[in-house]
């Protein structure tokens, strides 16, 4: 991680560095691109198709299970727009989700469709509360699986199997988990996910994955359909709307091939590290994180008990403005956001004890005007 030797980097809830191997795909497509034209697009394509393979182990589905979309919000869009909505059913959310995951839905009220957003406590969910809220018009459940803003982890194995039970589907947005914390589809059988690469994948943005289960697929009603839905994609002069049976049908037209190929290089990566191991890693490391930021008097607002720890930690410094420490922190070369007028700090697997030290030393260093 090149940032590292200049920056102790707590954000990659907003916006991750890039790794080393990302940075050398983008550099690498960038001279083809510009020394040999498109001769080379097989080479890339098959690069982009390593994604597609590499994120479907990662979760444990299959292959055709994959599509390559642009960003978090693209994903919840298609199962927003592309689902066969009836008048007087509802989507149940949380209050408190990032706006991408709630606006999608909400615009579907013109068509009759409920949306039930539920209140939460700093981001923790009860279970009765969902059951609670759902009933035989619910039709989808969409959650983060790691809210954004204070970093409560879902059970995903105890929601789905609520939701499933009520005869709804699930839908998570896990960008804020998707790589550093372990998910078996197969174990866990959630019905659609979507996640950026430019958190905690470590690649840059414009680039994320779409999953679908299979027995999904002629549910959706394709959406931005273009000549790279149909089966006989590249036969230009064949016209039939005869959709691929995968989820890359619904990639419509050209990807963003230089961020799918630096997104793939870091999400190999990841792969190769286990994200069992990173999971292990980043608990240890937002731990000591709360540790030392409650020695100097720092008020830690994440719940962080067990299974609902993740790389996010939320926090107060009392009687102190959040935004004017953050700019006091980056002129200390020490990153961190600002979230719900709280601190957040967001650190990943690389993130090591001197840089907890600097973060720390920052914080005691601030003085008020």
């Amino acid at each position: 991680m090149p940032v590292a030797a200049k920056w102790a980097y707590f954000d990659h809830a907003a916006v991750a560095p890039l790794t080393l191997p990302a940075r050398q795909a983008i550099e690498q497509y960038t001279r083809q691109a510009t020394e040999e034209g498109d001769t080379l697009w097989p080479q890339w394509a098959r690069g982009v198709e390593q994604l597609r393979t590499t994120t479907a182990a990662l979760i444990g589905c299959q292959t055709q299970e994959i599509a390559l979309v642009h960003n978090t919000t693209a994903g919840i869009n298609l199962v927003a727009e592309g689902f066969p909505w009836q008048p007087g059913d509802n989507v149940v959310t949380l209050a408190d989700e990032f706006p991408s995951n709630q606006y999608p839905w909400l615009h579907l009220a013109s068509r009759g469709v409920e949306i039930r957003r539920l209140d939460t406590n700093r981001g923790r969910l009860e279970l009765d509360q969902l059951a609670q809220a759902c009933d035989t018009r619910t039709r989808i459940v969409s959650l983060s699986w790691v809210g954004y803003a204070t970093g409560f982890r879902h059970d995903l194995d105890a929601i789905t199997e609520l939701v499933h039970n009520r005869g709804a589907l699930l839908f998570v947005d896990a960008i804020q988990a998707l790589g550093v914390f372990p998910l078996d589809v197969r174990r866990t059988p959630i019905d659609f996910l979507a996640a950026d690469g430019h958190k905690w994948m470590l690649g840059p943005e414009g680039a994320g994955v779409f999953y679908i289960r299979q027995e999904h697929l002629d549910r959706l009603r394709p959406t931005g359909v273009g000549w790279n839905s149909v089966v006989d994609a590249h036969d230009f002069s064949h016209i039939e709307l005869k959709f691929k049976p995968s989820a890359d049908r619904y990639e419509g037209g050209s990807q963003n091939m230089v961020g799918m190929l630096g997104l793939a290089a870091s999400v190999e990566l990841l792969a190769q590290l286990g994200t069992e191991n990173i999971a292990r890693r980043l608990l240890e490391i937002t731990d000591m994180a709360c540790e030392k930021l409650t020695a100097i008097g720092c008020q830690i607002v994440s719940h962080r008990d067990g299974e609902h720890r993740s790389g996010i930690v939320a926090f107060e410094v009392p009687e102190v403005d959040p935004q004017a420490l953050r700019q006091h922190c980056l002129q200390q070369q020490v990153v961190l956001s600002c979230r719900g007028g709280r601190l957040r700090i967001s650190p990943h697997a690389y993130t090591n004890e001197d840089d907890l030290d600097r973060l720390a030393q920052a914080i005691k260093s601030y003085q008020q005007p």
